[in-house]
């Protein structure tokens, strides 16, 4: 399994002293990986001053909103992304409070029968489709734990006929609609 460890400088392991950063026997990172063995890798992704949304003034890129998707490309296939954010985001001149961040998922619509078929997505097959049938349950208990907002978006809106896996703009209709109603409430 590979596991993307997200986060700021408690993942980087900076010192507390300012001394540098600790060696990879005393991060939690390392840490983790020798209880896992040899089985899982553990990708360290800790960046001092990473913030969660706040850009930072003072230093370029730490805005972790920005970089996650693309680490998460760049060490594909990851297994489970650990993220780890939210000191930095305390700091004075963001003017944040523990609120400041409404979460809200939404799983995607449901892939359409036959996706993979010939002349359509020769990445995707009936595997695929049966995922996708699964995620909303699997979202939802994340939002129910953290609290968050949540939406399946496949109750409104379905793939088009034309690829069987991206919105028509009747779809994209009826999701803004679905959004606009959870957020406004």
């Amino acid at each position: 399994m590979n596991i993307l460890c997200f986060g700021d400088s408690n993942t980087y392991g900076y010192r507390p002293d300012g001394s540098g950063r600790f060696d990879a026997d005393t991060r939690w990172t390392g840490l983790l990986q020798k209880k896992l063995g040899t089985n899982d890798r553990i990708i360290e992704e800790g960046l001092c001053g990473r913030t969660t949304v706040f850009s930072d003034e003072l230093r370029e890129g730490r805005r972790g909103l920005d970089t996650i998707g693309i680490l998460l490309e760049s060490h594909a296939p990851v297994d489970l992304l650990i993220l780890m954010l939210g000191t930095n985001d305390c700091k004075t001149r963001y003017n944040a409070s523990a609120g400041t961040i409404r979460l809200f998922v939404i799983s995607p619509i449901l892939l359409a029968p036959g996706v993979g078929d010939p002349g359509f997505d020769p990445e995707f097959n009936k595997g695929s489709e049966l995922v996708s049938q699964n995620l909303a349950t699997e979202y939802k208990k994340i939002a129910v734990r953290y609290h968050a907002d949540f939406l399946d978006a496949a109750s409104v809106a379905n793939a088009s006929e034309t690829d069987r896996q991206h919105l028509d703009a009747l779809g994209h209709r009826l999701l803004a609609e679905a959004i606009y109603k959870k957020i406004t409430t």
